[in-house]
């Protein structure tokens, strides 16, 4: 008589881990459960249970708010350079060329003209997946284009177009020193050139919108929305603490908590973000 052969379960645990795809689940950071990702890509990103909004890159964000087919990208000849020639661990150059291959972007920002619900506008999306969507030279200048070509110009007879501009950074880009806190000061100008011309500025705020991208064009909108429960600030807030050495309130750098005070003006689901960007521009009727 032959003897069965029996297998432990560490023997075969291995083999039904490889039955399941890598990346299939994923556990929700806002409640702890399993959401199948294609449940959750079907969603918007949004875990299905507690609304928790994941982060996402530029070209889904796009994919989102955009009319299907509509997105004329722009200003894709721009990329960024090494003009401080910045080494720490490695060359900013490497990193660069790494995060291109990687992400398949130029840079940590993707803008041209779209429709929204059929409504004309220029809209611009900061790349989280591309070095944090840290705002160096080319994110600077990819905005402040954006918004000089959507400035209206009565004389010339240019009707313009409203600007949406989504922030998801963690600052300003630290291998361009300098050349980065300066894309605070051209952004800003162009904004007010814009606000001079009658133009209309949506911001659009999202987890998470830090350091110098919210010290100067996140914040400066005529309407401000933000999603959900969002990171939004300038500095940490151990740094904070540190400075004022004072207790800070709970989630005082969330979004619930910023409308509360008056800094932005409401708080959107995403899935219902392009209904109140389109209805911001007809009320405006721009």
């Amino acid at each position: 008589m032959t003897k069965t052969a029996t297998r432990t379960w560490s023997e075969i645990r291995p083999q039904r881990r490889a039955m399941i795809p890598e990346g299939l689940w994923l556990r929700c950071p806002g409640c702890a459960r399993m959401v199948y990702r294609k449940h959750l890509e079907a969603n918007q990103h949004v875990c299905p249970e507690c609304h928790h909004h994941y982060r996402i890159s530029a070209s889904e964000r796009v994919e989102q708010l955009a009319d299907q087919g509509s997105f004329q990208e722009m200003f894709t000849n721009l990329g960024p350079a090494d003009p401080l020639r910045f080494r720490d661990l490695k060359p900013y150059q490497d990193r660069l060329t790494a995060e291109q291959v990687r992400t398949g972007a130029t840079d940590a920002i993707k803008a041209g003209r779209c429709f929204i619900k059929g409504r004309e506008a220029m809209i611009c999306c900061l790349d989280l997946t591309f070095m944090m969507g840290s705002m160096g030279s080319v994110v600077g200048e990819t905005i402040t284009r954006a918004i000089e070509f959507a400035t209206p110009d009565r004389k010339a007879g240019k009707p313009g177009l409203p600007v949406i501009i989504v922030s998801c950074s963690g600052g300003a880009r630290m291998q361009e020193s300098g050349l980065s806190l300066m894309q605070m000061a051209k952004t800003s100008a162009a904004l007010a050139r814009f606000d001079d011309a009658g133009g209309l500025f949506i911001s659009v705020l999202t987890d998470p919108t830090t350091g110098g991208v919210t010290a100067s064009f996140a914040m400066l909108g005529d309407v401000i929305f933000a999603e959900p429960k969002a990171l939004i600030g300038f500095a940490g807030p151990r740094v904070i603490q540190q400075t004022i050495r004072q207790e800070l309130p709970e989630g005082f750098q969330r979004s619930e908590f910023l409308m509360k005070m008056g800094l932005v003006d409401r708080v959107v689901h995403r899935a219902n973000l392009r209904t109140e960007i389109a209805r911001v521009i007809d009320y405006t009727g721009t």
